[in-house]
């Protein structure tokens, strides 16, 4: 593995513990200014996320001068078609792997997705992180590098699933590793579909996005919408 990719995988990593740190100071620091605690979360988010992709790029900018971050991808038609049908392919995944986890005993639903949202209602600039700088992070560590470096060696299946695993534990929840690994496979099946990076990144970061649309700042709007489907249903049934 390039001696760049290594510093990318321990940027991230640093930055992922940063906040065993860097939020008791700035939570110390914002009460010493009076400023709304429950911000600190938030901010420290949009700040640590922010500073670890300006220096994941700049550790990958000769690449990106010299040949991107792929080699002979496919054209930008082919690429563009699966970029979309990948939004599809990971909410499908995660789907399925949602009815097997429910089928196992799992319950539904994702404290990390609602630690997020909690989040992003405090302060809904936190969206940037959840749904475009957070995907990219994560498809450069897991699947360009982590996954790339495993695909050279291994075979697609073992690759993807090593990568998804660890994508899934770094998520914190080993209940939902089934879930996160889903769409694992997902991304990386675009990756090599296309062999360009920003495919997987784009089916990420619109998956992310509506996931938070829905769940957040459409969630009244769904919810009136449940009532008065349920409502037009038991007034049809009052006349059969």
């Amino acid at each position: 593995m390039k001696k760049e990719y290594w510093w990318v995988i321990i940027v991230y990593i640093v930055m992922q513990f940063s906040s065993l740190v860097g939020l008791p100071i700035l939570i110390f620091g914002f009460k010493q200014f009076d400023i709304s605690q429950k911000l600190a979360v938030p901010v420290y988010l949009i700040a640590s996320f922010s500073i670890a992709l300006i220096i994941i790029l700049l550790l990958l900018r000769k690449e990106m001068n010299t040949r991107s971050l792929d080699e002979k991808g496919t054209s930008f038609g082919y690429s563009a078609m699966w970029a979309v049908l990948g939004v599809f392919l990971a909410l499908f995944a995660q789907y399925v792997a949602a009815i097997i986890e429910s089928l196992l005993g799992v319950e539904m639903g994702s404290e990390n997705t609602q630690d997020i949202l909690k989040i992003i209602e405090t302060l809904p600039l936190a969206i940037l992180v959840t749904s475009i700088i957070g995907p990219i992070l994560e498809e450069i560590v897991f699947r360009k590098i982590i996954f790339g470096a495993l695909y050279k060696r291994y075979n697609f299946f073992i690759s993807a699933l090593i990568s998804s695993v660890i994508f899934a534990l770094a998520h914190m929840e080993p209940v939902h590793i089934l879930l996160y690994s889903a769409m694992g496979f997902t991304f990386a099946f675009l990756y090599v579909r296309t062999n360009r990076i920003i495919v997987p990144i784009f089916a990420h970061v619109s998956m992310n996005t509506m996931v938070v649309l829905v769940q957040s700042v459409y969630k009244d709007d769904i919810e009136r919408l449940r009532r008065e489907a349920e409502a037009i249903q038991n007034f049809i049934g009052g006349f059969l």
